[in-house]
């Protein structure tokens, strides 16, 4: 059986003692491993893990610690990459069977960099099918379970990342994010999950070099371990066209409150409907941060289900642009739900497409201003709690008959401003216990002030002694 006290022991604080020679990184990985076993049987997280490899760099580790070497600030730490991720030498199915057999010849840069600074890859966790959505649920890996509630969904596509980070598998888990797929499972299991400015982590992963909507982030326990692991991940990389310079300072010194900051609490949101649990959470938050020094003010903006339909038919074309080629052979294997998304992607017309551009401008200029006016925003990252298994999202993009948005997720829309950050924070439990996310949106490139936001509220509102009970 796992220490769970160690399994819940931050990333940092684990990095400390092992560079000061009370902790070995093989005490380390056997725990983590021990709790990955546990975990998995009930939750289905990881699709790989790797015990033997790891323990191997494990007792290299050690030795190189006693002898007084490290790799870097990572050293001897267990970290999980997402499936959809290439790694070199390690099957990456995509949650697909047409992905079933791949093995790269590559690290993606962000596994490199991880491993670079002495962190320990054990394993690779689930994902739906080509990451496509919030419930991770595939045909290759099955049903990956909510650790607060199995009945209820992990969210997605990073619902593995997500999962293990908050059982204490491992302190973090690399997650994708091209519509809230970092954000949405961190919310739904009780983590920060952020979602940096475009470009802020090299993201190579696809053929094309061009695409704007996709990012790597971290799913982390305590802002610390994420500022961490931004530290160690970020850019600038020429191999990413798109990566940004300079580099930003995430180790730096958080502010113990947040005087002079304005924020806009954003409730009136294109008539979404949110669960009273989500949006009392929501309040408080933004309550605490008030009594932090903020100035808070309500807002409201515009966008609503023609928004997030103009992301759904750019996600058609961007599955069938780099999965069309699949569907000969494999279409009767996939998820059909993922097949007919793609085949509406094949049907669109390239002006159709560049015309999609034209609803982000107007997005833009809605929200442009009213990031001129605030420092960041806040907003639910879901509008509802965790649902049951084997629904989708489509059944969550409707208008009822008073023309009220019944929608699931709050983050799509922030990736058609992908500049702009979005960070996750954990805001309370429901009635129910199931996780609430408090979302925060900063201005373009800004990454540092949601960062200095989650610190203050992590101060003030602690989530880190919440465990899931498993």
């Amino acid at each position: 059986m796992a220490d769970l006290d160690l399994s819940y022991t931050p990333a940092h604080e684990l990095a400390a003692r092992i560079r000061n020679g009370s902790l070995s990184p093989v005490t380390v990985v056997e725990n983590a491993l021990d709790r990955i076993k546990t975990v998995n049987a009930k939750l289905n997280c990881f699709c790989f893990v790797y015990p033997e490899e790891s323990l191997d760099l494990a007792r290299a580790m050690e030795a190189e610690a006693k002898a007084g070497k490290f790799r870097g600030p990572l050293h001897g730490i267990p970290f999980a990459i997402k499936d959809l991720t290439p790694t070199k030498g390690k099957r990456t199915t995509l949650g697909s069977y047409a992905y079933e057999h791949w093995v790269p010849d590559y690290d993606a840069p962000i596994v490199e960099a991880l491993k670079n600074a002495g962190g320990i890859m054990i394993g690779k966790t689930t994902t739906p099918e080509f990451a496509y959505s919030s419930f991770t649920e595939s045909p290759l890996w099955g049903i990956t379970r909510n650790p607060w509630n199995p009945e209820r969904c992990a969210g997605g596509s990073s619902g593995g990342s997500g999962v293990a980070v908050a059982t204490g598998c491992v302190p973090f888990a690399e997650g994708s994010d091209m519509g809230g797929s970092v954000r949405i499972p961190a919310s739904f299991c009780g983590v920060l999950g952020l979602k940096p400015s475009f470009g802020r982590i090299p993201f190579t992963i696809l053929p094309s070099q061009f695409d704007q909507i996709s990012h790597f982030g971290p799913l982390a326990r305590s802002v610390q371990d994420l500022c961490l692991f931004m530290q160690v991940t970020q850019g600038p990389d020429e191999r990413d066209i798109q990566s940004l310079k300079p580099a930003l300072d995430f180790l730096q010194p958080k502010p113990a409150d947040l005087k002079g900051k304005r924020l806009g609490l954003l409730l009136d949101f294109g008539k979404r409907v949110w669960h009273p649990d989500v949006e009392a959470a929501i309040r408080r938050g933004a309550e605490v941060l008030r009594q932090a020094g903020a100035e808070i003010e309500e807002i409201s903006m515009s966008w609503s289900l023609d928004q997030d339909e103009l992301w759904s038919k750019h996600w058609e074309v961007y599955l069938a642009t780099f999965f069309g080629h699949v569907l000969p052979e494999f279409g009767k294997k996939m998820d059909p739900i993922v097949r007919g998304v793609i085949e509406r992607g094949l049907k669109q017309s390239a002006v159709e497409f560049k015309q999609l551009e034209f609803g982000r401008t107007e997005m833009w200029k809605e929200l442009s201003p009213i990031l001129q006016k605030f420092d960041a925003i806040l907003c639910p990252t879901m509008a509802q709690p965790a649902p049951t298994h084997g629904r989708s999202d489509q059944d969550f993009w409707r208008l009822d008959d008073q023309g009220r948005y019944m929608a699931l997720d709050v983050t799509s829309c922030w990736n058609f401003v992908s500049q702009c950050p979005a960070l996750t924070i954990p805001a309370g439990l429901t009635k129910d216990g199931l996780p609430i996310g408090l979302q925060v949106i900063g201005r373009r490139f800004d990454d540092l002030t949601p960062i200095d936001i989650a610190a203050v509220l992590e101060k003030r509102q602690p989530w880190a002694q919440q465990r899931p009970p498993i």
